[in-house]
């Protein structure tokens, strides 16, 4: 399914997975029309300037408000849910607020997305979402399940499926704005130098999805095949020259990040570069990808015993290529 000539909302389509979709998508398709619905007029005002195109929409709303997403939704194709609460201490914090915006927002998006006959929705998550020890991570939790079984509801009309990955290279919630600003003062503060996690880029993340949309039969979550490292590693690529203190796990923090556990790999298909978690018990028809293999018995794919490992080159040329955080060659020596 090409998104050509198709009309696309991005839920949350300010921050930086929408922007660089926005990019992409206008680059290499020619869509009907992109509407980006989020709460910030101020983004959305930058993103105008930045984009200055006739095919972008920006829809100031929430997903807390179901009457907007149904206006927003009327006669779209394809719907992107990237909005949420995502910050780990604000979510802890405003539990009820997490709880509004990441689960009943969701609800709010599959209603709309259903009512208004949208082709195919996908909503993103994250490995926050698998054995989660913080509210954010069980709210997503909670979103992934009720998007995927409200493909009973659809009867086939709308496709529904997520996306799970893992930490966004510059993204506004990452760790290198936090290590550029300390490397100013000479000490970088580490949580835990055992401390692996998934890494991906702006523009990594939004090709993989735009290719599962054109993949999804609906029920599914896919899960890109992605590189680790140890945050440690990360620090010395940003701040090589900084004394680095380890001040301690942070409460809703874990070592090690999980996108795949074993009790799903019994349900779960590997590809070349992506795994797909297949509905376990779906009550509608569920379509397989074709392709792909098995998975072995208690397979797990997490941070810590990963088989791609970025090296320092490799992840000083991500750092550059998705310019996160404003990062360049001589801040970073």
């Amino acid at each position: 399914m090409s998104l050509s000539n198709q009309a696309i909302l991005v839920t949350g389509g300010t921050g930086s997975f929408g922007q660089k979709f926005v990019e992409i998508v206008l680059k290499e398709f020619d869509p009907k029309i992109i509407r980006i619905f989020s709460r910030g007029e101020l983004n959305q005002q930058r993103i105008r300037e930045k984009f200055n195109s006739d095919k972008l929409r920006l829809f100031i709303g929430d997903v807390r408000d179901k009457n907007r997403l149904y206006r927003a939704m009327n006669s779209t194709d394809v719907v992107i849910h990237a909005a949420a609460l995502k910050q780990i201490p604000t979510c802890e914090y405003n539990p009820i607020e997490a709880v509004k915006t990441n689960i009943d927002g969701a609800i709010n998006v599959i209603d709309a997305a259903i009512d208004a006959k949208v082709n195919r929705v996908i909503a993103i998550s994250t490995d926050k979402a698998v054995h989660p020890v913080n509210l954010y991570g069980a709210t997503k939790l909670v979103a992934e399940k009720l998007f995927i079984q409200a493909n009973s509801y659809t009867s086939g009309r709308t496709k529904i499926s997520c996306v799970r990955y893992g930490n966004v290279i510059g993204s506004r919630g990452s760790v290198i704005p936090l290590f550029k600003r300390q490397r100013k003062t000479g000490i970088v503060s580490i949580t835990d130098e055992r401390m692996t996690r998934f890494w991906i880029t702006p523009e990594q993340a939004v090709r993989f999805i735009v290719h599962c949309i054109d993949l999804m039969q609906g029920g599914e979550i896919f899960i890109p095949k992605m590189p680790s490292m140890k945050i440690i590693g990360l620090a010395k690529v940003v701040a090589p020259k900084a004394e680095y203190r380890e001040t301690g796990i942070r409460p809703g923090e874990k070592i090690n990040e999980v996108l795949l556990t074993e009790e799903e790999a019994r349900h779960s298909r590997e590809f070349d570069n992506f795994f797909v978690i297949e509905p376990e018990d779906p009550s509608w028809i569920a379509k397989s990808l074709a392709g792909g293999h098995v998975l072995p018995e208690r397979f797990r794919y997490d941070s810590k015993n990963n088989k791609w490992w970025l090296t320092r080159d490799d992840l000083y040329a991500m750092l550059k290529n998705s310019k996160a955080a404003n990062f360049n060659e001589t801040n970073g020596q």
